[in-house]
């Protein structure tokens, strides 16, 4: 009788099998090997483990942008003209290749657990060579046009770098299996030292990441400052189209502190809402004037700009994907929207006392108000009415003269300057991007001026900033700020250095634990193994004597099982 394999090494064949036929089209247990890794595929091990990396910091980097998604989709209107979402496809592209790349990591790393060569499949370096071209191409386009928003990553470690940390801390200890196993199955010296200095050498930067990782959020509880003021930028362009008055009034229900607003001056001089340099993205000029729809905004009088809808186009594109969640009469409002002026945001602003800001941007050379730009706009905050001190003025233009005329006005620079340059210019706040604020620079310009940051969108940024101190920020999306009542995360360093210890202390036993267990279970595994030892030698010779061995190894097993059944090999009589 012939006796049947246990269950559990089947099992394990088959494993072994998918694994190595996954990687490397390895399906027969001949095609496999137990020797040393190739040179050549060592180094396509090393291009695998660069694009995972690779790909992991461009995927981390447009995890975190997505408070600036709308900027970009915005920079890319402006390049080519079109409004789309142009997040969509680079999401799916790179989730798509990461995912294939981290699954050939774990493969790869399978193959080591196990003892087997590493042989990666031809169609496999094909595919990692196109993820590792695409990947660097992505990075070169990005630090091209959108540069500035590398910024976000150093800006995010201060909210996910304790976390980070101890996730790496958990998978350098988990690879202590791996690393131990390799070290009690080799016999060379050199490679035991060399393998064991760079892992301990990387666990022990691990160990002592902490010393460099900065967050504001960690301190002390009695240290925080009140909530940030939150202002609506544009409104709140998430529930309704951006500068128009239902997005105002929708951001006033969220209890936003200011409102924000783009201005532009119209041929006959009346400031008025836009952010695009043309109307086409946000009215519908390609129908009421489809020859002017490549024109300069402010190339149309106030008349002209008054008939013009401003909602719809906020329903075709949906540019934040809530369109679909609105009520049908909130969709026949956003529908009707027209260009809202400034003398109707500063009324509006006035009658709810809030603070209004906006930046002002200058008309064409040949525009009628071209000299008289600051002066028009001047005169339409003296006739709404609006208390000046409400008002913050960003335009660096002749602020002398507009301190005379209007010295109430909160004097705001977009730039940062010097103390002694804005004492000088009478400028009592800062309106600056998110990533031109460090911690410090916040807590020190706060104690002279006020500091307003945009464009904050994420609870994760938002903590950040609250932890930090600024006063106030500029938000597109008062509606998700609003439930942000508190920072996300918040430890004193006392919590914070115990969690650290443990950590350390927990990973330095297990990775002591492994190592002892390893060295042990592997001791006594060093069995005779004819086959391995003829596939062994088979693989220094040349091709035409592996196929020989090969074929020499299968009739060896043939005669073995003819044996054991009673009956002779095939073409002898019985």
């Amino acid at each position: 009788m012939v006796k049947h394999q246990p269950l559990q090494v089947y099992e394990r064949q088959l494993c072994l099998s998918c694994l190595t036929g996954i990687y490397g089209c390895r399906w027969k247990r001949y095609q496999r090997s137990h020797d040393d890794t190739t040179k050549w595929e060592f180094l396509w091990s090393l291009i695998l483990f660069f694009t995972f990396s690779l790909l992991l910091v461009w995927f981390y980097f447009w995890w975190e942008a997505h408070n600036d998604y709308n900027e970009f989709n915005w920079f890319l209107y402006n390049r080519s003209g079109e409004w789309s979402d142009g997040t969509v496809p680079i999401l799916a592209t790179t989730a798509a290749g990461f995912t294939y790349i981290a699954f050939l990591m774990i493969l790869a790393l399978c193959h080591i657990a196990v003892g087997q060569q590493l042989n990666l499949h031809w169609l496999h370096k094909i595919g990692v060579s196109a993820a590792l071209l695409t990947t660097a191409i992505g990075f070169i386009s990005v630090n091209q046009t959108w540069g500035e928003e590398w910024a976000v990553i150093p800006v995010s470690l201060q909210a996910t770098g304790p976390f980070l940390h101890l996730g790496a801390l958990v998978a350098v200890t988990a690879l202590a299996w791996l690393v131990a196993g390799q070290i009690a199955c080799t016999e060379k010296i050199r490679f035991q030292v060399v393998v064991l200095l760079l892992y301990l050498s990387v666990l022990l930067g691990l160990y002592m990441a902490p010393l460099s990782i900065t967050s504001p959020c960690i301190m002390d509880h009695a240290n925080l400052t009140p909530r940030p003021d939150v202002i609506g930028h544009q409104g709140a362009p998430m529930l309704a189209p951006e500068n128009t008055i239902l997005s105002f009034q929708r951001a006033l229900q969220m209890n936003v502190s200011g409102l924000e607003a783009d201005v532009a001056i119209s041929f006959d001089g009346v400031p008025f809402l836009m952010r695009d340099r043309t109307l086409r993205r946000t009215t519908d000029v390609g129908k009421v004037f489809p020859a002017r729809q490549l024109d300069d905004a402010s190339s149309f009088n106030w008349t002209d700009l008054h008939s013009l809808n401003a909602g719809q186009w906020f329903l075709k594109d949906d540019p934040f994907w809530t369109v679909q969640s609105m009520a049908q009469r909130e969709v026949m409002l956003v529908g009707n929207q027209g260009v809202c002026s400034l003398e109707q945001l500063l009324r509006l602003a006035s009658l709810h006392n809030q603070t209004v800001v906006f930046s002002l941007r200058r008309p064409p050379h040949r525009h009628p108000c071209y000299h008289s730009w600051i002066n028009d706009t001047l005169e339409v905050i003296r006739l709404s009415g609006i208390p000046q001190h409400l008002v913050m003025w960003t335009p660096d233009w002749d602020r002398g003269q507009v301190r005379q005329v209007a010295p109430g006005l909160q004097q705001t620079s977009v730039e940062k300057l010097p103390p002694q340059v804005l004492h000088q210019q009478g400028i009592s706040s800062l309106l600056l991007r998110y990533s031109q604020a460090s911690p410090y620079d916040i807590r020190w310009v706060n104690s002279n001026v006020s500091v307003t940051l945009y464009t904050v969108n994420e609870p994760w940024l938002f903590s950040v900033l609250w932890c930090s101190g600024v006063s106030s920020v500029s938000s597109e999306a008062p509606n998700i700020l609003r439930k942000v009542p508190y920072p996300i995360w918040l430890m004193s360093p006392d919590e914070y250095c115990l969690i650290w210890v443990a950590a350390d202390l927990i990973s330095f036993t297990v990775v002591i634990g492994i190592f002892v267990f390893q060295k042990w279970r592997l001791s006594g595994m060093h069995s005779y193994n004819p086959e391995q030892i003829m596939l062994s030698a088979a693989v220094r010779r040349s091709s035409r004597d592996v196929n020989i061995m090969k074929e020499k190894l299968i009739f060896s097993a043939c005669i073995s099982l003819s044996v054991l059944c009673n009956c002779p090999p095939q073409g002898q009589p019985q």
